[in-house]
């Protein structure tokens, strides 16, 4: 997994959920985390792992080939109001406090974090919104690669960048967790919505094993311990979905490829 819905401090989350599919399939199921998601990526190509908690770009990224290499299991609907009961997320605009941005157009000339390149929240929404705004040929003042949405977060609030574009599930996790570095970043805009980060299979798994696991997750939030879990990463179920809830990063990633603006800048 990588840290689709909570930040990487609190991967226990996932533990659980991998304890709780190793109990209803009754055989053992290994927990990964702490993977890139092109480290990850790879994993799943060679069929090193076969499920993966996954960012909807690399997932429209391994499905647009001649030969796909993962398929869908099921997608989280999240509790949050704004989520509007469907599996749907957001890229929250951040700044730090005291800055006087009050839209991305404001950004301009600034110092801009991102998590990694194969973001859709932290990279293919904010390099859909340059191109909606016609700015490729260079906006922010430099950018830097932090790693991670957490950590993109945190150099915000400590001054190290002054926005960011951040995966708005680890941010109300946080949010709600009471992280300290929140309160000193400002949410200016919500980019989206887009297709949730998603349970994926590697092709390599059997196909009759991926429908257990899909039907196990569909069931989770109808007993106590399901819903436990869901509930300390304010999930309220998973669901199962098409390939169509990811037709919006696709339609963004191809309007990058059209401009011929991979790069942010």
């Amino acid at each position: 997994m990588s840290a689709a819905f909570v930040p990487e401090v609190d991967v226990g989350v996932y533990g659980a959920i991998a304890r709780y599919l190793s109990e209803k399939l009754g055989r053992p199921v290994d927990f990964v985390s702490g993977l890139s998601y092109g480290t990850i990526g790879e994993m799943i190509d060679a069929g090193v792992v076969q499920l993966a908690f996954l960012c909807g770009l690399p997932y429209v990224l391994k499905t647009d080939t001649p030969t796909p290499t993962v398929r869908l299991v099921a997608a989280p609907v999240m509790t949050g109001a704004h989520y509007g009961g469907e599996p749907k997320y957001f890229s929250y605009v951040i700044v730090r406090q005291g800055l006087a941005a009050r839209s991305f157009a404001d950004l301009r000339g600034l110092r801009f974090a991102y998590n990694e390149e194969l973001s859709n929240s932290g990279y293919n929404m904010p390099r859909a919104k340059l191109v909606e705004l016609g700015e490729t040929h260079g906006f922010f003042g430099s950018t830097v690669r932090s790693g991670s949405h957490e950590e993109s977060i945190r150099m915000v609030a400590d001054g190290k960048a002054d926005a960011a574009c951040v995966d708005s599930l680890v941010f109300d996790y946080q949010q709600e967790r009471g992280a300290p570095q929140v309160n000193r970043v400002r949410v200016i805009e919500r980019l989206g919505p887009a297709g949730i980060p998603l349970l994926v299979a590697s092709t390599h798994l059997d196909e009759d094993l991926c429908k257990q696991v899909r039907d196990v997750l569909l069931c989770m939030d109808e007993d106590d311990a399901g819903r436990r879990i869901l509930a300390e990463a304010f999930i309220a179920r998973f669901v199962a979905v098409e390939d169509s809830n990811y037709e919006d990063i696709r339609r963004m990633w191809q309007a990058a490829k059209s401009a011929g603006f991979l790069k942010i800048q």
